[in-house]
């Protein structure tokens, strides 16, 4: 379990919401669902980044290097704005677990993670566009999953189709079920989107994120 934050630049007084368009680099519908709970106003945007991992490289660099990748290349549309970029690689002893191709493959993910433990690295960077300033922080979640039978992988399959998640766990669902035990500073990563994180650098950016209501 771990936070790791980097390149972190002052912090600044909130001011009265966000000082510029605030924009989600990600089409996930997660990480939209996460975002939306914040209630602040917020553009998506579908980044153009090769999420291809680079020779040699650690699941734990790949989430970092992806989730600025992806803010970056979505800050050219929208010059003012803040940009919030996020990856989720899975972790198995060093071996990165990606989203499955198919059933068969989801089947054959959750028999080999039956009774292991995963680590969920969560990339996060918030990007103010203006001045290239870039916040950027790791927020892992250590994962055991249960003793798994293949009636219950089938079933959890057949009920939650997380086809398109690392590791084949939608945790915001029955894929809770699937874990003995979760580890981390902030839950929401497990998701997707690290709101605890992301709130304090939201705050670090001048964003008011428990300003009062008239």
């Amino acid at each position: 379990m771990s936070t790791k934050t980097t390149r972190n630049p002052p912090t600044v007084a909130p001011g009265p919401g966000p000082v510029r368009p605030l924009v989600l680099a990600s089409t996930s519908r997660y990480r939209r669902a996460l975002l939306d709970q914040l209630g602040l106003p917020f553009a998506v945007a579908s980044p153009a980044t090769d999420e291809t991992p680079l020779p040699g490289e650690a699941p734990v660099q790949t989430a970092l290097r992806l989730a600025e990748a992806k803010a970056r290349s979505v800050a050219r549309a929208y010059p003012d704005a803040l940009v919030i970029g996020s990856d989720q690689v899975a972790d198995c002893d060093g071996r990165a677990i990606g989203k499955p191709t198919d059933h068969a493959d989801a089947v054959a993910q959750l028999t080999a993670l039956s009774g292991r433990t995963v680590v969920f690295h969560t990339g996060l960077a918030l990007l103010d566009a203006a001045s290239g300033a870039c916040q950027t922080a790791m927020v892992d979640v250590r994962s055991t999953f249960r003793d798994l039978t293949p009636a219950e992988i089938e079933a959890y399959l057949r009920r939650d189709q997380p086809y398109d998640c690392a590791a084949s766990v939608k945790s915001d669902a029955l894929g809770i079920a699937l874990f003995v035990r979760i580890e981390s500073d902030d839950p929401t990563a497990l998701i997707g989107l690290p709101l605890i994180r992301l709130t304090d650098m939201l705050r670090a950016a001048g964003v008011a994120m428990l300003a009062p209501t008239a």
